[in-house]
């Protein structure tokens, strides 16, 4: 006979997933630092010499976007979910979506305003973030009842983490060497703000919990899907297509409360309903 040891229960594949968001979360705000340094090292700040390594961390906060989205659908298909591994998960969030992409705006684009108003903005960001966090593992707590909704409260880190980081992934690579982002330091900052309460805020997000290996899928879906895909390894498209794809969740959030049922169902059925 087992006996209770007191440990958390840690599964291997789900956590590894969170290791690897944390990991790219770690090297992405190292190579911010390192930009940094390098951008400094004359003296004056030189953007141009940071460029290339403020887009190295973005790819890599991407890379936390594909770990977090992994490490979830793991340990619902192998039913190996544990407080232990939702913890992990947010503490790893923060890194990753928190810090990182505070860093990361304050650095390549806000860095033309007044010192303390970018990293305000950065750390607002960055809090409502950890906040938003804690709220959801608070919530996650209670006792569920039946038929809730399991709509995410506030859009997730990650998906904010990940539209501000196409943003800039776009920005750098039209400005490149040009340090005067005009008016797109503003608007830039004041989408930061937005998020901020869009975390905290009680907007209901689709959470796509349902999606995995067995999800009905239709022929329209998989074509869209290798659009995505060819538009992401495409020179031209790229720089757009992430920004479009994180763009349009944030919008459907937004415009969601407004749709009918009947259009809610349409538009969630394919990637929201498991196979019988």
């Amino acid at each position: 006979m087992k006996h209770d040891t007191g440990e958390p229960k840690i599964y291997l594949l789900p956590n590894l997933m969170t290791a690897g968001n944390l990991c790219c979360g770690f090297f992405a705000v190292l190579t911010i630092f390192k930009g940094m340094e390098v951008a400094n090292a004359s003296g004056s700040y030189d953007f141009s010499l940071a460029y290339s390594y403020y887009q190295d961390a973005i790819l890599l906060i991407f890379g936390s976007c594909l770990f977090d989205l992994l490490d979830g659908r793991l340990a619902r298909m192998g039913g190996k979910e544990s407080p232990f591994g939702q913890e992990f998960d947010s503490i790893a969030d923060v890194v990753s979506f928190g810090m990182a992409p505070a860093m990361l705006v304050s650095k390549a684009v806000l860095f033309n305003l007044e010192a303390k108003v970018g990293w305000a903005i950065a750390f607002i960001y960055l809090l409502c973030g950890a906040m938003r966090l804690a709220r959801f593992n608070c919530l996650a707590m209670m006792p569920k009842k039946e038929g809730a909704s399991m709509d995410f409260r506030g859009i997730p880190i990650p998906m904010a983490a990940g539209f501000i980081a196409s943003v800039t992934f776009l920005l750098i690579h039209l400005s490149k060497t040009d340090q005067d982002l005009g008016a797109w330091n503003y608007v830039l900052g004041a989408a930061m703000l937005g998020l901020s309460a869009l975390m905290i805020s009680n907007v209901e997000y689709p959470s796509f919990k349902k999606v995995g290996m067995t999800s009905k899928g239709s022929l329209w879906g998989i074509v869209a899907g290798a659009c995505v895909i060819l538009l992401l390894f495409n020179e031209q498209t790229r720089w757009y297509t992430p920004v479009v794809i994180f763009s349009l969740y944030l919008i459907y959030g937004l415009i969601r409360p407004w749709l009918s049922k009947r259009w809610r169902h349409n538009i969630e059925e394919a990637l929201d309903e498991d196979e019988c």
